[in-house]
């Protein structure tokens, strides 16, 4: 059966004071710190959450090992390349953290309609012409505020040869032409983003003897890493799988050019120790030889042979193969 009870007189006012008074959430939120409350637009994308950029940091790591062909010539050794892990920051915050002279070379990534930005220090590039033309890989003492025309070649090269691999570094992602455009010495005249614009600096250190570490930088706009968001994301860079030839056969040669000791033994006599105690120079002990000479490798027989000649030289002629390799 349905209620029949009527809203009393003051039932209806206290409700026509709440539809007409202010909203009741605007008095709840008195006295809270709104200092992190930050406005958010529906629709828009916060790039920032972008994931933990798997994808980026195996780029990176290709792109270390594909760079030491390019510093090897200068330094005249295989330098050990690091990568760090991808760090979000405004690019007034970097460029904060930065001297005022840098060698800031830009470059166009067409694929992704945008460009990124490499960042050398003043003394990694001293070291490396220093080292190319024959000195010592040791960084210059005293501070510059501009690069010499040998050094500003130098920096094309380096910048060629970089941009060479890693353009191949993220073909397994996807593939993008990287082109030269311009380059910069002061963090304030660069024209690559405004300074309020997030990016993602990808570091790089290399390892030198006798020296400290160098470093340098590469930076992407996030705006431009939008399109491939899910890519970034993904734990699989491509389906394509890439065979590294070269990397192959580097590693086959390697492991082929390993010394290895062998030991020929021609025969294991066995003494008394009597005989042993009254052994006297000139004296003789007989010894038998078996089926021929042993060859061993880590005390494990591996072949029979023959003591033979060649050339004058004491040699032995392998007959037989005991174990396989």
């Amino acid at each position: 059966m349905a209620s029949t009870r009527k809203l009393s007189t003051e039932e209806v006012n206290a409700l026509i004071e709440g539809l007409d008074g202010e909203d009741e959430n605007t008095s709840t939120t008195e006295g809270i710190d709104d200092s992190n409350v930050r406005p958010f637009k529906f629709g828009s994308d916060d790039l920032s959450l972008m994931g933990d950029y798997y994808a980026l940091r195996m780029i990176n790591e290709r792109f270390a090992r594909f760079a030491r062909s390019i510093f090897l010539p200068m330094l005249r050794l295989q330098p050990r390349i690091s990568s760090f892990p991808p760090e979000v920051k405004s690019f007034d915050e970097y460029a904060a953290n930065i001297d005022g002279f840098m060698s800031m070379n830009i470059s166009r990534m067409e694929e992704l309609r945008g460009n990124m930005m490499m960042v050398i220090d003043p003394s990694f590039i001293s070291i490396l012409t220093n080292a190319f033309y024959g000195g010592k890989i040791e960084p210059l003492k005293n501070r510059r505020s501009e690069f010499t025309t040998t050094e500003d070649r130098l920096i094309e090269l380096i910048t060629k040869g970089l941009n060479e691999v890693l353009q191949d570094a993220w073909n397994d992602l996807t593939p993008t032409t990287i082109s030269y455009q311009s380059r910069e010495i002061n963090p304030q005249f660069a024209s690559f983003v405004d300074g309020s614009d997030l990016v993602i600096i990808c570091s790089f250190v290399i390892q030198l003897p006798n020296t400290d570490a160098a470093s340098f930088d590469i930076i992407y706009p996030l705006q431009i890493l939008k399109p491939i968001a899910s890519q970034l994301r993904s734990r699989v860079q491509s389906d394509v799988s890439y065979d590294d030839e070269t990397w192959r056969e580097q590693m086959e040669n390697a492991v082929l050019d390993i010394p290895l000791k062998i030991k020929a033994k021609l025969s294991e006599p066995k003494l008394s120790m009597k005989t042993l105690i009254n052994l006297k120079p000139g004296d003789v002990f007989p010894i038998h030889i078996g089926e021929g000479v042993e060859i061993l490798m880590d005390e494990e027989l591996l072949f029979r042979g023959e003591i033979g000649e060649v050339s004058g030289q004491a040699a032995i002629n392998l007959t037989s193969r005991v174990n396989k390799i």
